[in-house]
């Protein structure tokens, strides 16, 4: 691997339900994640993305939900279509932000006993 390339692991097999819906996920990446300390520091790790296919509507994760649902597996056949699909959804799940009013309703509704 060269210095420019990232690894992403992948793992399909043994994964945990959705955080989101508690429904069955398809795949887990875990990708290197970087981000900025209070004192402006860049912070290197990791981080990790369920494939739901209840959750994720999004066109990078419907397109790899779509190809699980017509394959049931990876295989030589497809195993180039699958790699870019993957790196797409990843790509897309990298942007994500946190949505905000959604955290503080959880955390609301937390405190008070009701989640």
């Amino acid at each position: 691997m060269s210095e420019n390339e990232e690894q992403i692991v992948l793992r399909i097999d043994d994964l945990p339900k959705c955080p989101r819906c508690e429904g069955d996920a398809l795949l887990l990446a875990q990708f290197p994640n970087s981000w900025k300390n209070n004192r402006g520091e860049d912070v290197d790790g990791l981080r990790e993305a369920l494939l739901c296919p209840a959750c994720d509507r999004e066109p990078a994760a419907a397109e790899l939900v779509a190809l699980f649902a017509v394959d049931d597996q990876v295989d030589p056949s497809n195993a180039d279509v699958f790699g870019g699909l993957v790196a797409a959804w990843v790509e897309s799940v990298r942007h994500r932000e946190v949505d905000l009013a959604m955290l503080d309703d959880q955390e609301e509704r937390w405190r008070n006993g009701d989640l």
